[in-house]
């Protein structure tokens, strides 16, 4: 095919492109994919494409035919074939097919027939060579892998190389006896009750919704949002109590044990959250030390919104069942108090240079909220800006933003960047529209 073309050095640079662009999906898939069972990162990818030789052979072909029929070489026809044709045709996600429109834009344009540095330290090879010699400078020539060979930061490294070790000690610990321990060690049924007790002495009451419903004075969109997130919270801990007062009694002998009963008893005794509580709750790759003092957070913060039923100087949005909601809230009442048609309304965020404890009343043209954190990049307090993520830094918590609602011809996009938000790192279905 490569000799069939008669624009052999357009065929060429693109051909190799395209095998880079190949190569740069299937690497970022290392880094994480959020749907795999277990995944705890989708900075890879949301979802486990298979993306595959045929593609790249296919788009090979198209290459050809639309330099044969054209002539110049239709660039914007090829980006949109290769990515939303061919390998498009597998992406799902939307977030997805913009990487790799992203991925496309910076491997095949015009200036491929120069110079083209395709990472740092790697430019690629002239478009005059057949193709035992690409092999030949590609041995000489590509620099040892790194992430910034497939656009990402040296810190995607750090993460890969720390979700390794997780799943080896993870798999080491699976590999231990399931039984009671030597002299010194615990039982399953030792550390449960452990864990246990110390969950029913922590465990705060469920809310008194009558009384809560009782003080409400006008149903904002606001307290809406609380009464909802006060009903999903009762439920939560509702089934925590009972869960946790059945399994007292089996380990106590009162009860025979049940098979939902030895699965809450092991995940306890592995510092799990149960699947019975994870499908009450929120979004959380937590384990259930740290996810019970999340949700104590959570409770104090439906708490405190309660108490006065307003608008919170500062939601802590991450802290909700239903984050969408607030959102939603936000649109509601402005639209409301300038009657606008909500379907024309859309939602605009300001990032300021406050903290929470910094923020002393509600804002009038929308709300503060806070508990977002960027992951593969930092924001720079001081300019005001996105930038790259500090070495080793592998978040960066958001300062408190102020998100309002304006009419959708009143949106000035300019100057925004339009960031993906997911409840966890997995990103899988998580994202908070």
């Amino acid at each position: 095919m490569l000799e069939s073309c008669a624009k052999q050095a357009e065929y060429r640079s693109i051909v190799f492109a395209l095998c880079y662009f190949h190569a740069a999906l299937l690497e970022r898939k290392k880094f994480g994919v959020g749907n795999i069972p277990g995944s705890t990162s989708g900075i890879g990818w949301n979802m486990n494409y298979p993306f595959n030789a045929g593609d790249l052979i296919c788009c090979g072909q198209t290459a050809n035919n639309y330099l044969e029929n054209n002539v110049k070489v239709p660039w914007d026809d090829l980006r949109y074939m290769f990515g939303e044709i061919m390998y498009g045709g597998h992406i799902v996600e939307d977030w997805d097919r913009r990487l790799a429109n992203a991925y496309l834009v910076k491997y095949v344009n015009e200036t491929l027939l120069e110079v083209v540095e395709f990472f740092p330290g790697f430019n690629a090879p002239g478009n005059s060579l057949n193709h035992k010699q690409v092999l030949e400078y590609l041995d000489e020539q590509m620099p040892p892998e790194t992430p910034l060979a497939f656009g990402m930061h040296p810190n995607a490294e750090i993460g890969f190389k720390l979700r390794e070790a997780e799943t080896f000690c993870n798999s080491l610990v699976q590999l231990q006896p399931r039984e009671a321990g030597g002299e010194g060690g615990m039982s399953m049924e030792e550390k449960a009750k452990m864990v246990l007790d110390d969950l029913v002495e922590r465990l705060p009451e469920q809310f008194d919704m009558e009384d809560i419903r009782g003080r409400v004075e006008e149903y904002t969109p606001y307290v809406m949002v609380a009464i909802q997130e006060s009903e999903r919270m009762n439920m939560l801990l509702a089934e925590m109590k009972r869960s946790l007062a059945e399994l007292d009694l089996g380990l106590k002998g009162d009860l025979t044990m049940s098979e939902p009963m030895e699965r809450l008893m092991k995940a306890m005794a592995t510092d799990l959250v149960p699947s019975s509580w994870r499908n009450l709750a929120y979004p959380s790759l937590r384990p259930l030390g740290s996810w019970l003092q999340n949700l104590l957070m959570r409770v104090q913060q439906l708490v405190e919104w309660t108490a006065e039923l307003g608008v919170p100087k500062v939601v802590w949005l991450s802290g909700l069942f239903n984050p969408q909601s607030f959102l939603t809230a936000v649109m509601q009442t402005t639209a409301r108090r300038n009657d606008w048609p909500l379907d024309k309304t859309v939602i605009l965020t300001e990032v300021t240079k406050k903290q929470p404890d910094q923020v002393d009343a509600p804002s009038r043209d929308g709300a503060y909220i806070h508990g977002l954190t960027l992951e593969g990049c930092r924001w720079d307090d001081k300019a005001g800006v996105l930038d790259d993520s500090k070495p080793k830094e592998l978040f960066c918590p958001m300062p408190v933003i102020l998100v309002r609602a304006v009419t959708v011809d009143k949106a000035e996009m300019k100057d925004a960047y339009q960031c993906p938000v997911y409840c966890t790192e997995a990103r899988f279905r998580e994202e908070v529209r």
